[in-house]
């Protein structure tokens, strides 16, 4: 049942276009999810990770000439799986975070969708403690 693929899953968009922002909102609520925090730079987002707990976020990688890597390393200290959003593709990510999955603007329901559950994948990946 794709239409409640994220009930109860608590979400972060970091994203700095309200068009683009509002239509990732559009197609997660359509997914079921109805905890959706967003974020427009990187205080905010930042501020957002350090008070709640997300089982996935998408972030942009450039916030109005600001580079998102401070919220990709936060959400990695947090054990939290994430999606970059770029209009450069996967060529637009570097910092050492080159493995993580690239949602291509423009993307479409269909690749946000894959992506989603690649980071569920993640998220529900149970935790396992070599010590």
């Amino acid at each position: 049942m794709a239409d409640q693929l994220l009930a109860d899953r608590k979400i972060l968009i970091v994203e700095d276009e309200m068009l683009v922002m509002m239509g990732i909102e559009d197609m997660l609520s359509d997914l079921g999810c109805s905890a959706i925090s967003v974020a427009a730079n990187v205080e905010t987002a930042l501020e957002l990770i350090a008070t709640n707990d997300f089982d996935f976020a998408t972030i942009d990688v450039n916030l109005n000439g600001e580079q998102s890597y401070p919220v990709a390393r936060a959400l990695d200290q947090r054990g939290v799986p994430f999606a970059f959003s770029t209009g450069y593709g996967e060529h637009g990510v570097d910092e050492g975070f080159g493995d993580r999955p690239v949602l291509t603007k423009p993307f479409s329901n269909r690749q946000l969708v894959a992506t989603v559950m690649d980071l569920l994948t993640l998220a529900d990946a149970p935790v396992t403690n070599s010590a």
